[in-house]
């Protein structure tokens, strides 16, 4: 159940900048350590944008626009360097290219990386979040999810493709986690059909796999650098599951619980607190809402088999705010200044929001 927190103390989300733009966004990424954001898209005629905006005189002022050949569906700098801050794309055309903003005509890297869309990219091992090397993960819809060595051309270092003969579903979302040290690290994929899976890159294999019924728009871990703590899903038809990472049981699998949010609306994002784990942000239809999650007194327990398996906890939902008139499709807090939000929505706008009173939380 939902329950709402003291009035005085919620955290307010007010629109502090918006702008709007003459293509279809799709994503939105703060430039770590800046002021500036980078937008991606498609324009009308079916080229990709690519733009950085940046804070001037109290608007958010273009510094950048590029066309490139294909609409640009994602973007993530998790597997950039803090000096270089290469921006990694991928686009309608099955293909993964990484920017480098000085040298802007083409890609310093390229790869024909799916045959359909590249849905989703998430990248890990760079920014000095996360142990080992620096590396892309991309999801498709040709049912694919490949992982990419930067410093490797043309091959994939893991590919985690359906078996011959398997119906090849959507994949709609993916996310690293598990990244605490240089051999540890996991890839989590949301499908189309409501399939979640969880695949060891260290021994390449299927660690788990559910199905939450709905189909998975956007999955993410609380944090990517950290024994896996908790992950949310976030689907169609207004809902959200959180599961607790942290023991796996061998028939129950992972401790979770769903939410369901008050208003009929795609879930389209999620995004934790990068200052506070525990408090995570999700869109659905034009609305922003706000939650924290509280830990169980125990967080295992043993069960009738005498095994271990995990304990949920609960959340609540601190605060919600429309503030479009479509749909919320992606969203980034700022690394750098708590409470600081680019997101970005189907009406071609992209806004800058300010989340209050998250440190009282």
């Amino acid at each position: 159940s939902v329950v709402m927190v003291d009035a005085l103390e919620k955290p307010r989300i007010i629109v502090h900048l918006e702008k709007s733009l003459n293509y279809t966004v799709y994503d939105v990424k703060w430039i770590p350590c800046s002021t500036k954001m980078v937008v991606l898209g498609s324009h009308p005629r079916g080229t990709g944008a690519l733009q950085v905006l940046d804070f001037c005189k109290g608007e958010l002022k273009s510094i950048l626009e590029l066309e490139k050949p294909q609409s640009l569906k994602c973007g993530t700098f998790g597997a950039a360097n803090l000096h270089q801050r290469r921006i990694a794309c991928g686009d309608f055309g099955g293909r993964l290219s990484i920017w480098d903003f000085e040298r802007t005509e083409s890609p310093v890297y390229s790869v024909k990386a799916h045959d359909a869309i590249v849905n989703a990219i998430d990248g890990c091992g760079g920014l000095g979040i996360g142990g080992g090397a620096p590396e892309i993960v991309t999801g498709s819809r040709d049912g694919s999810v490949k992982v990419w060595d930067p410093r490797l051309k043309d091959a994939p270092v893991a590919a985690m493709e359906p078996a011959e003969g398997e119906a090849r579903r959507d994949c709609w979302t993916v996310a690293f986690g598990n990244s605490y040290n240089d051999s540890e690290r996991c890839v989590c994929a949301g499908y189309d059909n409501g399939d979640i899976k969880l695949f060891d890159l260290r021994t390449l294999t299927q660690q788990w796999g559910t199905n939450i019924r709905n189909g998975v728009c956007c999955v993410e871990f609380d944090r990517k650098d950290i024994p896996m703590n908790k992950l949310v899903a976030t689907t169609l038809e207004s809902r959200l599951t959180l599961h607790d990472m942290r023991t796996q049981h061998q028939e129950k699998g992972f401790a979770s619980l769903t939410e369901k949010v008050p208003k009929s609306a795609t879930l389209w994002c999620v995004r934790h607190l990068p200052q506070n784990r525990d408090i995570f942000l999700t869109s659905g239809g034009g609305a922003l809402h706000l939650w924290k999650y509280s830990y169980p007194d125990k967080r295992v327990k043993v069960g009738e088999d005498g095994k271990e398996q995990g304990v949920v906890g609960s959340v609540s939902l601190l605060q919600n705010a429309t503030i479009s008139t479509q749909p919320v499709s992606n969203m980034d807090w700022s690394p750098d200044k708590e409470g600081l939000l680019a997101c970005c929505s189907f009406d071609q706008t992209v806004r800058v929001c300010i989340v209050t009173r998250l440190n009282k939380q």
